[in-house]
């Protein structure tokens, strides 16, 4: 048996001669009649009782003929599944972010996936950065927004960001209308500090060295938004990247930190591992979701500079 001879037979049951058939298929009547006979020799016995030049169906036809449309069902369904697939109606997309990104970013970026392709899955996760890269590397996620550096080999940077830090006070705080605060404007102001693990931490201790100054720590936190929030609350000045308190709107004042601070992210996937469809859609979502807000970062084109 092949494709070609129960594609005949099928046509011939469904619209009762082998003339018919022949115009469904655009292929001539002996073609027709000469495949049912070949599938008749293949299966053994007779498909077709030929009296006077008719083409009556046997029993046994009617028998076979089920399983046919069996088979002709499952295939018709292989077209439609790969049918939404290709049209991202069928796909599951999943995220892992760091949480700065998961306020603003992240959301915008899932209504633009739910809004243009409702039948992707996306499933979101929100961890650090360590947690992410190791996810990432292990294959349980298809793309992560991170912090990483250019050693790791088992992840491949697709994109990379660069905020600068702001300051992050109480809206009554007497800095709150600089223009600009300094590490000297900073000596002896209580400070609410990111977690001595991150870079931020890093480049904000290398900076007051640099300045001569020691600066005054009264809390240690993580993530961001945590110590934007003790800020708020007037325990200390916070120094954070530029997105994260948006989310408290007008209940911290920020401005601006100089030198400038660096507070970088990527966009990630597994190395060596090709992105899915709907990666790809929500990779380029999240790119036009950044690029539509300055306070979001500028791209790197060096990736990590």
């Amino acid at each position: 048996m092949n494709p070609k001879q129960l594609t005949a037979f099928r046509m011939v049951m469904q619209h009762g001669t082998i003339t018919e058939a022949s115009r469904a298929l655009s292929v001539s009547q002996p073609a027709v009649s000469r495949l049912i006979a070949d599938l008749e020799a293949d299966i053994g016995f007779p498909l077709l009782h030929r009296p006077g030049g008719k083409a009556i169906p046997t029993r046994e036809a009617y028998e076979f003929y089920q399983e046919v449309e069996r088979m002709f069902y499952g295939l018709d369904r292989l077209s439609q599944v790969a049918e939404e697939i290709r049209m991202l109606n069928r796909a599951v997309c999943r995220v892992a972010s760091m949480p700065m990104v998961s306020f603003e970013i992240l959301p915008r970026a899932l209504k633009q996936i739910v809004d243009g392709h409702s039948g992707i899955d996306v499933n979101h996760d929100v961890h650090t950065s360590a947690r992410i890269l190791d996810l990432l590397a292990s294959r349980q996620i298809d793309i992560g927004i991170a912090q990483t550096d250019p050693g790791r080999g088992d992840v491949e940077i697709l994109a990379a960001y660069r905020t600068n830090c702001v300051c992050v006070m109480s809206p009554d705080h007497p800095l709150r209308t600089r223009a600009a605060i300094t590490p000297e404007d900073l000596q002896g102001e209580p400070m609410v500090a990111l977690n001595f693990r991150t870079l931020t931490y890093s480049y904000l201790m290398r900076c007051f060295a640099e300045a001569g100054i020691a600066p005054k720590i009264v809390a240690e936190t993580q993530p961001s938004y945590s110590a934007c929030s003790l800020a708020a609350l007037g325990v200390g000045i916070a120094v954070v990247d530029p997105i994260t308190p948006g989310i408290l709107g007008d209940r911290v004042q920020v401005v601006p930190f100089t030198p400038k601070i660096p507070f970088d992210y990527q966009i990630i996937k597994p190395a060596g591992m090709p992105m899915s469809r709907a990666a790809t859609a929500f990779f380029d979502s999240v790119q036009k979701i950044i690029a539509s807000e300055d306070r979001f970062g500028q791209q790197l084109h060096n990736k990590i500079a």
